[in-house]
């Protein structure tokens, strides 16, 4: 989780869509890409999800050290193996949302 003490840190959320029929295949490409991607140099979270409302979609968290380890990362050849790999098994391309910390801001207490 973000530690909220190095403003160099890079937070990511892709989400991946399978195709119908392309389920399991996707998983086990995402479950094989998060085993080898958590000993990448600078990873400080690796962690799949699969949606619990959306059948099929998966939701992946990431956080890296420093912009330079995920571009490293992202050279990987494991990482551009799967981005190769899934393509044909997604509904559409993946996303990739950038997730900002909110430093030192105050928690949001429900009404």
């Amino acid at each position: 989780m973000p530690t909220h003490e190095r403003a160099t840190e890079v937070w990511l959320k892709p989400v991946f869509i399978a195709k119908a029929g392309c389920e399991a295949e996707l998983q086990e490409a995402l479950r094989s890409l998060q085993t080898l991607s958590r000993n990448d140099p600078g990873c400080l979270e690796y962690t799949v999800f699969a949606d619990g409302e959306r059948p099929g979609t998966f939701v992946l968290f990431e956080g890296w050290a420093r912009q330079e380890d995920l571009e490293a990362h992202n050279q990987q050849v494991h990482v551009r193996a799967f981005v190769e790999a899934v393509k044909p098994l997604l509904a559409t391309p993946f996303s990739v949302t950038p997730l900002v910390p909110l430093l030192g801001a105050p928690p949001v207490l429900p009404e």
